[in-house]
């Protein structure tokens, strides 16, 4: 029989520990711990645990300075008060008393409670480091296999986009529960791994292992992204077959992967079906109408909500704006956004992204960042769709401004901001900037997913270097339609016609379906490959094998490829058989290559046309007038020159970037402003001599081509790919290759006087002009002289 005294002791925590259970406020815990150690109880452990435990769920946010004091009251804590402890502290206060452990508590061996709550508290934090270590640790003492540590682990590696070990973390534990696949499903969900999120569904299922409501509410939202209309409706059959398509989070699901799918109608139907729907499912319903383009049915809901009584929330705002479909809704966005003033909804973190990222998508820069620099907190997804704003919209200098202000302010990027950058750095030529952020994404650890790898694919080719965008392609063990377009448009551009179709047909065999894209990039490289027949070929299956209805940029494509081949009569012909209206693309490809071929009959239909259909264009009045002037017919080439000018059209200047040093510079034909102009000029004096002896003359009918006006033979010297090239002669050693790039088409004599420049100074000279890449060495062009 228990004491006297071991009674009224058990008595007496029983009495606290029902005091401290129905405690409503931290002033009443305060008050019994006083009590407590008045009355002599304090310190005893299990009171002392429910006190820190009440005290977590009493407090908005963790606090350290109480749990701690009760803590450090007992002399010999046990691992339940030290697991309890952790669970409820600061990321810091969590790590530092884990770390001091073996030196204040010798006697506390951590168990995987300690672990797993210890790791948690270090995925919050900016660095991966302390949670590698403590992965270290537990490999160590043997918990390497623990669910509950593994689980910690997977969510730590995802949270710092590091999916390929997250991924290896899950696969070492042997029977995995609901709630560690749903980890590793979420994870791969919020670095957007969608197939792989899937693909580990699919497996869950076929290992036989529970699925819950939480595991389908994440592979719906991955498959809605993924677009498979197929694999949503088998997975709508097993959530029937499994009782569960009742619950909230599975129908929203199914709402926004029906819309995501264009079946906005099934959409609907379980939107009516559903007897008393909450907020929840409006939003959803709001949103998929917004994502479908349906935006007269998304207002119209919103106004229904607002008369239901519902309060509408940022998800409900975020679910309005029309992100997915935003041309022409400039007024509703504005609408919207003074909604969310109103509201105070303009202080949450998703509306104001929201509003930048469709702003940005409207073309209305300065509204998207007056709301990105009014945001009071910016998250990592604020700062991604500002830079990505601006790279979507050309304006890549401020994306790389607003990147390298991020870094200042020590913020880490992730893989959504590599893919951004990269993009800019793709559109500007920036090669240099672009393998800083490939180092970057290796020193930080980022996560190759699809997306990442992709853009650096797009990166290299387009900054001249296809033999390290071929090197990451191989190397990606998970390729989508993306990946492959990004490829084969790259060797397209590089004038790599055939290896273009190789890999077109490696598309093909992996069972990758192409898209209007793909057929878009082929046909580019068969243009500019001089592929006719190729051509032909790959366009008739487009509607015939794949069902694609060919667009007007498909029609443009193979008109510029008849063309190209000087087949002028044959793409007149095509061009009768283009269904409906003939866009401008279309007549634009056909005036091209009566250019090339100087065929000024048909380059004088072509160009009525595109007067008739873009009578602002410059470019067209420019370049049916270098065609008249080419072919010596000087009347016609005036009065096309006097009608642009009665229409006040200004040309677009040439220009042309290159990089030295990781600095970027800027020439125009006659520059004269570049602190090393004499040099440059001197430089020009001096290889002219040089391009004589070895039988350089300066073609002049091309010079009309890049300018308005009739120039002299001397004005062709100082075309501005020209100056570069001598700027880069003087600057960049001889052993490396000169990369240029021009904003528009490089016209004949640059082109060939970059030629005998390749042979006479022995140096590879890269250029990219508005249509493609031409790499010389040793007085020969890689496009043969087509372009």
């Amino acid at each position: 029989m228990r004491s006297l005294e071991e009674r009224i002791g058990s008595d007496r925590r029983a009495f606290y520990l029902r005091l401290i259970s129905a405690a409503s406020s931290l002033f009443s815990l305060y008050q019994i711990l006083s009590h407590s150690i008045v009355s002599g109880h304090h310190p005893d452990l299990p009171t002392t645990t429910k006190l820190i435990h009440r005290h977590s769920e009493l407090s908005h946010s963790p606090a350290s300075a109480f749990p701690l004091a009760l803590f450090y009251s007992h002399s010999r804590p046990d691992l339940f008060l030290l697991n309890v402890l952790l669970r409820c502290l600061d990321p810091f206060s969590t790590l530092s008393i884990f770390s001091s452990l073996h030196q204040h508590h010798p006697h506390l061996r951590p168990d995987s409670f300690t672990f797993s709550f210890s790791i948690s508290a270090a995925a919050s934090l900016a660095s991966p480091v302390s949670g590698r270590v403590l992965h270290a640790r537990s490999v160590a003492v043997g918990y390497s296999a623990d669910r509950f540590v593994g689980s910690a682990l997977t969510d730590f590696y995802f949270k710092f986009s590091m999916t390929s070990v997250a991924e290896e973390v899950f696969n070492q534990i042997s029977c995995p529960d609901t709630v560690l696949w749903n980890t590793l499903i979420t994870g791969l969900v919020r670095n957007c791994s969608f197939l792989r999120a899937v693909m580990a569904f699919e497996r869950m299922v076929a290992l036989g292992s529970h699925c819950d409501s939480t595991t389908l509410a994440v592979v719906l939202p991955a498959t809605a992204e993924l677009r498979d209309l197929i694999l949503g409706k088998v997975i709508h059959c097993f959530v029937v077959k499994s009782g569960m398509e009742a619950q909230s989070h599975v129908i929203t699901g199914f709402i926004t992967l029906y819309s995501k799918c264009d079946e906005i109608h099934d959409a609907e139907f379980l939107f009516h079906e559903i007897e008393q729907p909450d907020l929840i499912h409006w939003n959803a319903m709001i949103s998929g109408y917004s994502s479908a383009g349906y935006i007269r049915s998304s207002v119209c809901l919103f106004k229904d909500l607002m008369l239901s009584g519902w309060c509408p929330n940022s998800s409900t705002v975020v679910a309005l704006i029309p992100v997915t479909d935003s041309y022409g809704h400039v007024s509703l966005c504005r609408a919207i956004h003074g909604f969310a003033l109103k509201t105070s909804f303009d202080l949450n973190l998703l509306v104001c992204t929201a509003l930048t990222t469709v702003y940005s998508r409207l073309n209305c820069m300065d509204a998207a960042r007056q709301v990105f620099d009014g945001m009071q907190e910016k998250s990592m997804a604020s700062w991604n769709a500002m830079i990505s704003a601006y790279a979507q919209n050309g304006l890549t200098e401020a994306a790389i401004s607003l990147f390298r202000e991020m870094q200042s302010l020590n913020l880490k990027p992730n893989p959504m901001t590599a893919s951004s950058i990269l993009s800019a750095c793709a559109q500007l030529g920036a090669l240099t900037l672009g393998k800083q952020v490939h180092r970057m994404i290796t020193e930080e650890k980022l996560e190759l997913n699809v997306f990442v790898s992709t853009a650096l694919i797009d990166m290299y080719a387009k900054c001249g270097n296809i033999i390290e965008a071929q090197k990451i392609f191989d190397c990606m063990t998970e390729k989508n339609e993306v990946s492959w377009n990004a490829i084969i448009s790259g060797f397209g551009l590089h004038g790599y016609g055939c290896e273009a179709l190789r890999l077109f047909r490696e598309m093909l065999s992996a069972q990758i379906s192409p898209t209007a894209t793909t057929f878009l990039s082929i046909l580019h490289a068969c243009s500019h490959g001089g592929l006719v027949e190729e051509g032909q070929a790959i366009f008739q299956s487009m509607s015939h094998t794949y069902g694609i209805r060919p667009r007007h940029e498909h029609y443009a494509c193979m008109v510029d490829i008849f063309g190209r081949a000087g087949r002028l009569n044959e793409a007149l012909e095509f061009i009768g058989t283009v269904p409906g209206d003939v866009g401008p693309g279309v007549w634009a490809a056909l005036l091209g290559a009566c250019r090339i071929h100087k065929e000024a009959n048909i380059a004088k239909l072509a160009a009525e046309k595109l007067v008739q259909l873009e009578p602002e264009n410059p470019g067209y009045y420019v370049l049916l007038s270098n065609i008249y002037s080419a072919s010596q017919n000087f009347p016609e080439a005036a009065a096309v020159r006097d009608v642009a000018k009665r229409r006040k059209l200004i040309k677009l200047p040439g220009c042309t970037l290159i990089e030295v040093k990781d600095v970027l510079h800027v020439f125009t034909a006659g520059d004269r402003s570049h602190p090393q102009t004499s040099s440059i000029y001197s430089m020009l004096e001096t290889l002219a001599g040089k391009m004589l002896d070895a039988g350089y003359q300066a073609e002049t009918e091309s010079v009309l081509y890049d300018v308005e006006e009739e120039e002299k033979e001397h004005m062709v010297k100082i075309h501005s790919e020209k100056l570069a090239i001598a700027f880069g002669l003087i600057n960049i050693k001889p052993e490396s290759e000169i990369t240029i790039i021009k904003n528009l088409r490089i016209c004949l004599d640059c082109h060939n006087w970059t030629k005998f420049i390749s042979r006479i100074t022995k140096m590879v000279i890269v250029v990219r002009d508005a249509s493609r890449f031409h790499h010389f060495t040793n007085g020969v062009c890689s496009c043969g002289d087509y372009w």
